[in-house]
């Protein structure tokens, strides 16, 4: 019997390489750990970044409120069955026709973005928590049905990978960030380390801001180690995948640390070789607990 989904796949294999090249360009890290999928959810893995990365990019690259639009209104197109004639739009049409995909999290996503284009400094660490889970969190649950048969069932855990990452992202860029007049750190937490946007504005690394610094990293590392709860419903074909993508996320802040906290001068980022060696540690485990789990 023909699978219909898979010769949609094949039939639009061009716009799939299309989506591919996307994250191939600007996320390294994604593309090294998810290309270890089997080839129909990696393509549909890309397929959703490449929505994400245009939506991200009209406003952190563009500051171009019709871009945003036009994404909003290819996917309200979509949700009423009319996919707009653009590679992005026809690949996407296929995941969501293979998946049991939600429209929800994807508006969610774009109405981050436009938290971004009328940008405020988070107050809390709620408001922080709140903002990750519309640019990140919502990616978790994009991806989820791809990745789990059991996706009801894990949604707050993969909530929290992304904001983990994402308040990874913010640490990695606090100097990239501050460029743009942009300062997401809690000014909660700034007071309580004594730390103020002139400060920030010094780029020096003072041991207070390593303190704010670390802070941060602590709340990131402890939503990453809840996020590995959902790891026993994650299909199989996709746990090694799924956690390789979580630990060389995680190693950003190991990098950091290493790098003495410099994150005004440079954008640290995961070796080559690390991530190798990462990917490699991964399917070691991965094939180790298998093998415990079946001796039992």
């Amino acid at each position: 019997m023909i699978n219909k989904e898979s010769t949609l796949f094949e039939r639009y294999k061009e716009d799939f390489a299309y989506c591919e090249q996307i994250i191939k360009k600007h996320s390294k890290s994604f593309y090294s750990a998810f290309s270890q999928l089997p080839p129909e959810k990696a393509r549909s893995v890309f397929a959703v970044y490449a929505f994400c990365r245009q939506a991200d990019d009209a406003i952190d690259r563009y500051q171009d409120i019709v871009k945003l639009n036009e994404l909003e209104h290819g996917l309200r197109q979509m949700a009423c069955g009319k996919v707009l004639d653009t590679p992005l739009w026809r690949a996407l049409s296929v995941v969501f026709a293979k998946y049991d995909l939600q429209f929800q999290p994807f508006y969610d996503m774009l109405a981050g973005q436009r938290m971004d284009l009328n940008f405020q400094p988070p107050e809390t660490e709620a408001d922080l928590s709140s903002y990750s889970y519309f640019v990140a969190g919502s990616v978790g649950l994009m991806l989820l049905p791809i990745l789990s048969s059991q996706a009801g069932k894990i949604q707050e855990p993969a909530k929290k990978l992304g904001e983990a990452m994402q308040r990874t992202n913010i640490l990695r860029d606090i100097g990239e960030d501050l460029a743009m007049n942009r300062i997401y750190l809690p000014k909660e937490t700034m007071q309580r380390f004594e730390i103020t946007i002139q400060h920030l504005r010094q780029k020096k690394v003072t041991e207070s801001f390593i303190q704010l610094w670390e802070f941060e990293a602590l709340l990131a590392e402890k939503l990453y180690d809840e996020a590995l709860s959902m790891m026993p419903q994650i299909d199989e074909d996709c746990q090694e995948a799924l956690m390789a993508a979580l630990l060389i996320y995680r190693e950003l802040l190991t990098v950091i640390r290493e790098k003495n906290y410099q994150v005004f001068l440079k954008k640290n980022a995961v070796s080559i070789q690390r991530k190798a060696f990462l990917l490699r540690s991964v399917k070691q485990q991965i094939k180790t607990n298998r093998s415990e789990n079946n001796a039992r």
